[in-house]
């Protein structure tokens, strides 16, 4: 597509950058769109007269000025999305406040493009006297990181030697942090191994949980083995889909309604757009939701392996972009509205689900109850009908106990955004006392966010954690979601006999680390 509305090439400038500078001005320039090679600046235009190209400078990322003459002799340079770059203009503001600016350059694949905007001059600012160090092009290896850990012990005056780990290749981690300075070591045990009865995940594993909190994995054993008694958890997904929300505005109702009655009727448009460059991400469907004069677009797609935030975004701009060219009369748009409520709780996302909407299921034999936890079927069934009331009364988005001990345990050790728990540890509990006295109990999680592709599942520690329940790649998604629930309800269960049982903080005084230094 070699069109790019003008409302959206805007968003290459970075607003409230324009600042003063010792030689002139300096601005900046971020990469929103997608990776574009940048051939050259034709032309830059302040207050209507045009800057001679030799007064005009630009710091790619590396502390160095280059003039805009010399990158253009150089055929230009890549700006990869969310990559950015300073210009430097040597001329004088002469106490302007405000300027109109005015660029003409060229690109690939988009070829000339040309966008105005006007923008607000800051104070000249100096630079901070403090910075965090980093060393350009290798800032992923053990040379930087070490002079970060010394930065923080002479700035702070604490000895961060416990942070340090004897990573030999550091450079792994280029992609999934930011200042890497050291690691957050998190004790991990292992609980099973569950078997599960599940569409996708069929046998044994051993589950890897990180955690701090004592007597946690040992609860999941405890549920586990009961677990495995009955002969494992039934599980299945039984929806898939990752949303992006963006809202189109527009100046009057009757537009918006037009415009909601349109978005219905181009279906294989919006495929065909949100399927340009991935041969992962697959479109689904879109639902409308009007309020006023603003049309909140829901978009569902399917991401394959990975959780598919990012793959999301991507395909939503493309169709977003789509629209601008074809649909006249949108007044503005954003991105996402916080209508697919990205790691945040919804009520939506509880219904309609965003990730894996997962069930797991077990019946326990009354004997089997009172054998390991103490408690009948009645006894537990009482203090989960009072527990529903509790949270009902508290406004709780689970209806459980402790989902998200498992999941966030599990997030970690599999390299999953625990951002993510915000939505995931949603959770419906259902049990029922059966005529043989058996307890019957589901667990249903509505938003489960989980990948096992991208993200943070390729480090090392996390790659292992993924090996051990044969979750790595490609084609597993799907199984890891069948394994994590089944652990989830294996908790539910443990935690609730527990409870039930008063074991609950016995356990604790136990295993538990409850004495306070």
């Amino acid at each position: 597509m070699n069109f790019i509305p003008k409302s959206l090439l805007k968003k290459l400038y970075t607003r409230g950058s324009l600042t003063k500078a010792n030689e002139g001005f300096t601005f900046n320039i971020k990469n929103r769109l997608i990776d574009v090679h940048f051939e050259g600046l034709s032309h830059l235009s302040i207050e209507g007269s045009e800057i001679q190209k030799d007064q005009i400078f630009a710091d790619l990322g590396d502390g160095k000025w280059l003039s805009i003459e010399e990158i253009n002799k150089q055929n230009g340079f890549g700006l990869k999305l969310g990559k950015s770059f300073n210009v430097l203009v040597v001329s004088q503001l002469n106490g302007a406040k405000n300027l109109d600016l005015s660029f003409k350059f060229d690109t690939k694949p988009f070829g000339k493009l040309s966008f105005s905007i006007t923008d607000q001059v800051n104070a000249h600012k100096e630079e901070r006297a403090i910075k965090i160090p980093r060393i350009h092009n290798a800032d992923y290896g053990k040379e930087a990181i070490k002079e970060r850990q010394e930065f923080v012990q002479s700035f702070s005056g604490s000895n961060p030697k416990n942070i340090s780990n004897p990573i030999e290749d550091t450079t792994v981690y280029q992609g999934n942090i930011e200042h890497l300075t050291g690691f957050a070591k998190i004790p991990m045990g292992i609980a099973g191994p569950i078997k599960v009865n599940g569409e996708h995940a069929q046998g044994e594993y051993l589950v890897p949980l990180a955690t701090t909190e004592g007597t946690l994995v040992a609860s999941y054993n405890k549920g586990i083995k009961l677990v495995n008694e009955v002969g494992g958890v039934n599980c299945r997904v039984i929806q898939d889909s990752m949303q992006r929300a963006p809202v189109f505005i527009f100046d009057t109702l009757i537009k918006a309604v037009d415009f909601g009655k349109w978005i219905k009727t181009v279906s294989k448009d919006l495929k065909a757009q949100a399927e340009i460059g991935s041969n992962h991400l697959k479109y689904d469907s879109v639902e409308v939701y009007q309020a006023g004069n603003n049309v909140f677009l829901r978009f569902n797609f399917f991401t394959g392996d990975a959780a598919g935030q990012n793959m999301v975004n991507k395909a939503t701009f493309q169709i977003c972009q789509w629209i601008l060219e074809v649909y006249d009369g949108v007044q503005h748009f954003f991105l996402e509205s916080n209508m697919a409520s990205d790691k945040k709780h919804s009520f939506i996302n509880s219904l309609n689900s965003r990730g894996k909407r997962v069930i797991a299921e077990v019946t326990f034999p009354e004997e089997l109850l009172v054998k390991n936890f103490g408690v009948d079927a009645h006894q537990l069934q009482r203090h989960l009908g009072v527990a529903n009331l509790g949270g009902m009364m508290a406004g709780v988005n689970n209806n459980g106990l402790h989902t998200a001990n498992a999941l966030a345990a599990m997030f970690i050790a599999f390299g999953q955004d625990v951002a993510n728990l915000a939505e995931s540890t949603a959770g419906f509990l259902h049990t029922e006392v059966l005529a043989d006295g058996s307890l019957y109990g589901t667990v249903t999680l509505p938003s489960l966010i989980v990948g096992t592709v991208g993200g943070g599942t390729a480090l090392p520690t996390q790659r292992d954690c993924l090996e051990m329940v044969g979750c790595y790649g490609s084609g597993k998604a799907k199984k890891l979601a069948e394994i994590m629930a089944g652990v989830v309800l294996a908790g539910e269960i443990s935690l609730g006999a527990a409870i039930s049982s008063l074991d609950w903080v016995a356990a604790h005084e136990d295993l538990g680390r409850n004495s306070i230094p």
